[in-house]
């Protein structure tokens, strides 16, 4: 059985959409000039609030700032010894932001904004259960690493985003929840790692704030416009 698609109403980037982008960038450099770390701390905020954003909107253009926030995700993680969350956004996150992109062009309405699906049951299963394995054996592995901070919590946000990277590109509203999870749980490691003194911890701190506002608002967007 085919999961429901439902076409969707138009969403363009409206005058309202331009000054919230501003806004974003304007914010993100004002956090980086007051914390010091206005190269990197701010790109990376700027490109990961712009990213959830533009996704909420249904827009493929997400995916190319996406990769982008990847390379500094991974770039930030590594020097705060987060081992897992380097790998993910080096080797998987970031090509699988370029898949999106061709992903969701294959699969847009007349208005060029991405047709959403819904979960079937089977789906739901899958994805819990990869949640679940994938963290436990990633945790595993991730200790191993002398350094490796976090190790269970590092690998649980890395498999959730994993997972919610992948059922984003292929269009499930679902995608939200977990992306809505992630934003939780990776507040917790990163207000962590910033008393704990770690690099550019402020800025993505912030940032892991800021996700999880904008990610309850394209699950809310998501379930309102494949309502019924």
């Amino acid at each position: 059985m085919k999961p429901r698609l439902k076409t969707q109403t138009k969403t363009k980037l409206t005058t309202k959409n331009i000054i919230i982008i501003v806004a974003c960038v304007v914010a993100s450099v004002i956090l980086g000039f007051y914390s010091g770390d206005l190269l990197i701390g701010s790109s990376l905020v700027a490109t990961g609030f712009i990213t959830s954003y533009l996704a909420c909107l249904q827009k493929r253009s997400n995916f190319i700032l996406g990769s982008i926030n990847a390379l500094l995700l991974a770039y930030v993680a590594f020097k705060n010894n987060f081992y897992g969350s380097f790998i993910i956004n080096i080797f998987i996150f970031a090509p699988l932001e370029i898949h999106g992109f061709f992903a969701w062009s294959r699969n847009l309405d007349k208005n060029k904004n991405v047709k959403i699906r819904k979960f079937t049951s089977i789906v739901a299963a899958t994805v819990v259960g990869s949640c679940v394995i994938g963290s436990v054996l990633l945790g595993y592995l991730l200790t191993k690493i002398p350094t490796q901070q976090m190790a269970f919590l590092d690998s649980t946000i890395c498999c959730i985003d994993i997972c919610a990277l992948v059922i984003m590109n292929l269009r499930y509203r679902e995608s939200w929840w977990l992306w809505v999870i992630s934003g939780a749980l990776s507040i917790v490691m990163w207000a962590t790692a910033l008393f704990s003194g770690g690099d550019n911890a402020f800025m993505r701190s912030i940032a892991s704030i800021g996700f999880l506002i904008i990610n309850v608002y394209g699950l809310i967007k998501w379930s309102i416009k494949t309502r019924g």
